[in-house]
């Protein structure tokens, strides 16, 4: 869960896309606080034969393919939503991504015209932003079906240029609720500027931005009429989840030890060594080299080391079950980790303090509604997510083959079924979402 490399507040917290289409760009983003946890993340798509989606239509995705992308556009934000200090009126610009190829609009209020189409708005994650636009293809795929504009938050225009990440003095304004006010205020003010107050408003995010689309939806129900949270680990903080819960899942996901172990005795090691770097590196059989990673992280995590010393401060540990050496964690060292760093101390259980989380069937199952939170198994992030139904109106839709927001990347043709309906509901769920919200839309106007 990192920010964008360049963003409008240092990196993680404004990461945020607006799609103002129905649907589009999903944003894989790795979580990852410790490097082995960046290397287990980089999960392939499976590959195995199935159909090919069923809602994208030929026309529809020649139009999306020849459409640019985005437009980028800044937005003067104010530094500070919570206090009235005198820096907080202080303006930086926020950079947003916008697609309007699909979007409908609604010309006049004549009878048996339909209505405007939705706003789909990618909360953003801690990495850049177009790199993120890129690899959110399910949201590009879904546009022509709800008539959508699609916007994307997060910024490569830093509130202190360069020196953005210099000082805590600075880093202080990167939270997750200053990102969640940069997100409200943007799009109540496009709405305004595009005179489409009454379209609907549904977040999208995955990862660290699915963790912001689902608060976002909490806290701001009068500006999203729901969220779709894929592969948000909003349970783990505190004691919710099993500190060694991550870990244990990585060392479940390794098939790579099948490989090895079912070579018989006396098998050349360098041998063994190919067969399991085939599973990663020449998974469809046909490579005759392999092509290594430069170790280069494209999600840029410089700001959220920030925030995992400060407010994101995720307990884990290694237990002996995991295939990595053991590791303990104490709030006392992490504490200690991150004043020699920053000069600040964590806050570790302010997320559950300000969003929930403990006990969370119980609370939301009378106090929230319309949120999607799909997870994948073989994402060690998994554990720390929803996994069960919580009401009629907050699913949790899990697949035990999916990785890391899957579901959020561009469909092709060798999409296995699973993640084929896995989408399909998600579609279905947000029709649900829309179509309501116009019907007590045309109650009201009556």
């Amino acid at each position: 869960m990192a920010a964008p490399a360049s963003s409008l507040r240092p990196l993680a917290a404004i990461a945020a896309a607006l799609l103002l289409v129905a649907a589009t760009s999903a944003s894989p983003v790795f979580p990852g606080v410790h490097p082995l946890q960046l290397q287990a993340l980089r999960q392939r798509r499976p590959a195995s034969s199935g159909r090919g989606s069923r809602y994208v239509v030929a026309a529809a995705a020649a139009a999306a393919a020849a459409a640019k992308p985005f437009t980028a556009h800044y937005f003067p934000q104010e530094l500070d939503h919570f206090t009235f200090t005198p820096n907080a009126s202080a303006v930086f610009y926020q950079k947003y991504l916008v697609n309007d190829t699909f979007w409908r609009r609604s010309s006049s209020a004549a009878a048996g015209e339909p209505p405007a189409g939705p706003i789909f708005v990618y909360t953003g994650n801690e990495g850049d932003i177009e790199w993120f636009a890129t690899n959110t293809g399910f949201m590009f795929d879904i546009a022509p079906k709800f008539g959508a504009l699609l916007h994307r938050f997060y910024g490569e225009s830093k509130p202190f240029g360069n020196d953005s990440n210099s000082s805590p003095e600075k880093l202080g304004y990167l939270t997750s609720t200053q990102a969640l006010a940069d997100f409200a205020i943007l799009i109540t003010s496009l709405k305004h500027n595009l005179s489409a107050v009454s379209s609907p408003v549904v977040v999208f995010g995955g990862s660290y931005g699915g963790m912001l689309a689902s608060w976002f939806r909490l806290k701001y129900p009068h500006v999203t009429i729901g969220a779709v949270a894929s592969s948000a680990p909003i349970l783990q903080f505190d004691y919710i989840t099993p500190w060694s819960s991550f870990y244990d899942a990585v060392s479940q996901d390794y098939k790579m030890c099948k490989i090895i172990d079912g070579f018989p005795a006396g098998a050349d090691i360098v041998d063994k060594a190919f067969a399991a770097a085939s599973l990663y590196y020449n998974y469809t059989g046909d490579q005759t080299c392999f092509q290594l990673e430069d170790g280069g992280d494209p999600h840029g995590l410089s700001g959220w080391g920030w925030q995992a010393c400060t407010e994101m401060v995720m307990p884990m540990t290694i237990s002996n079950e995991s295939m990595f050496p053991p590791f303990t964690f104490t709030y006392e060292e992490k504490s200690d980790d991150c004043f020699q760093s920053y000069g600040v101390r964590p806050r570790p259980h302010w997320i559950t303090t300000e969003y929930g989380g403990n006990k969370i069937d119980l609370v939301l199952k009378r106090f929230g509604s319309n949120v999607i939170f799909s997870n994948g198994m073989r994402d060690p992030w998994s554990r720390g997510g929803v996994l069960k139904n919580i009401s009629s109106s907050i699913i949790a839709l899990v697949t035990e083959k999916g990785a890391h927001h899957l579901d959020f990347r561009s469909a092709t043709k060798d999409d296995p079924d699973w993640v084929v309906e896995q989408r399909r509901q998600e579609v279905e769920i947000i029709q649900g979402w829309i179509d309501l919200y116009n019907e007590d839309l045309a109650q009201m106007s009556k």
